[in-house]
């Protein structure tokens, strides 16, 4: 069975989003610069170099886990995430709104964190899950599903936002297995120890 990754880009004071991060401003003010390692400036997915490599590993993907807020707030990107064509899973305890309808690749799942995990581990196969989202993240490293963790720490100070850790119920160790270092951020991707 694949691994799970939860893969985040991240200012290097630990914030994902910046302020006014919501439904109508995703990510909020300055978000931009954050992906701005993965994304050509027309908007593609950088396909050469250290990126390209990181990105071909989302791509090859078997499936997403992304928190409902984050799925919401990119309307499920349209479905397919960025043209995958893997299923796309979201816990939440709340039914989907009305659009989740038109996308039949998109699944809402009730049972909580682990069992949403455990349909898209199934999913995958031997491939990764691509964990996407900071509340969702520290619902699964909580429940001890989550199996590591890809940050890219990119070289800003947003001084404000949406943090990816602000709290956890207890100290998590991980071990490094492998650093990425490249001028538009350093990659560090860890394994969770059980």
């Amino acid at each position: 069975m694949g691994v799970s990754v939860l893969d985040m880009s991240m200012s290097l004071d630990g914030y994902i989003a910046g302020p006014d991060d919501g439904p109508g401003n995703p990510g909020g003010e300055g978000f931009a610069p954050l992906h701005a390692w993965a994304f050509t400036p027309e908007g593609r997915i950088r396909d050469t170099g250290a990126a390209g490599e990181l990105m071909g590993e989302v791509a090859a993907s078997g499936a997403i886990l992304v928190g409902r807020r984050t799925a919401e707030q990119v309307d499920h990107w349209g479905g397919d995430h960025h043209g995958q064509g893997v299923p796309i899973f979201v816990p939440s305890h709340r039914p989907p709104g009305p659009t989740v309808a038109d996308y039949p690749l998109v699944t809402y799942v009730a049972g909580g964190i682990a069992e949403t995990m455990a349909r898209a581990k199934a999913a995958a196969g031997d491939r990764r899950v691509h964990v996407i989202g900071a509340y969702t993240g520290r619902r699964a490293i909580e429940a001890g599903v989550l199996d590591e963790i890809q940050m890219h720490v990119v070289p800003l100070l947003f001084g404000g936002g949406r943090r990816l850790f602000e709290v956890l119920p207890e100290r998590v160790e991980l071990e490094v297995v492998r650093v990425v270092d490249t001028p538009e951020a350093t990659h560090i991707r860890y394994r969770v120890r059980r």
